[in-house]
């Protein structure tokens, strides 16, 4: 996809981005609002899967990270394997981890789709993602992690002096959610949200495997 540089005025609500003022940009990067409409179409999963976003059914919370409980969950990840670098089928990889290659960043179209289980089976978009793994990141020539709008994408690796899995059965890698579809007060580019809820989830709630976040 071609970039194009854009000088604009920005304006992003209070309630969409957490703040409340304008700016005027020259960036490659889309707006939060940009993001939330080129997005819209998944908020039926079943436009996602069309289009190859993948899950394992399995909910992410705060807790199985090792983080406190009251920071809530991510939510229920579907992926783009091919946007990660991930081979087309699960395999499991020599060192037992999840390992990709991709650097891919682009919010516009994000390699990751998380929703919030419904009590009715169904479930509700609430935040969008991008991941890169730390190592094809440096592979690439890249100094520190990637950003969007100013925000350094979190990175997560397995602690092995602790019990939990910090990085969720993936190699160390970088991620960043945008929570445009629902409302965090932990923060538009949070990790966790405490207004999400694993609960309805069918699927145990154990360490992600190879095709989950």
């Amino acid at each position: 996809m071609a970039y194009r540089f854009v000088c604009r005025t920005v304006c992003i609500s209070a309630v969409t981005a957490g703040l409340g003022a304008c700016a005027t940009t020259m960036t490659n990067e889309p707006s939060l609002s940009e993001v939330k409409i080129l997005s819209e179409k998944y908020r039926d999963v079943n436009v996602a899967k069309a289009e190859g976003y993948k899950t394992d059914h399995k909910c992410t919370t705060a807790e199985m990270l090792g983080f406190p409980k009251e920071q809530g969950a991510m939510g229920l990840h579907y992926v783009r394997r091919d946007l990660l670098g991930l081979p087309p089928k699960p395999a499991p990889p020599a060192s037992g981890r999840v390992h990709g290659t991709g650097t891919y960043t682009d919010f516009r179209h994000p390699s990751m789709l998380v929703y919030e289980p419904q009590p009715d089976s169904s479930v509700k978009l609430v935040a969008v993602e991008n991941l890169v793994f730390a190592s094809a990141w440096a592979a690439a020539g890249k100094k520190g992690p990637p950003t969007f709008h100013g925000h350094s994408y979190v990175l997560l690796a397995d602690n092995p002096a602790t019990k939990v899995d910090e990085a969720h059965g993936w190699e160390p890698h970088y991620e960043l959610h945008a929570w445009v579809f629902r409302h965090n007060p932990n923060g538009m580019y949070a990790e966790f949200s405490p207004l999400v809820t694993c609960r309805y989830n069918k699927a145990p709630q154990t360490q992600p495997a190879a095709m989950s976040h």
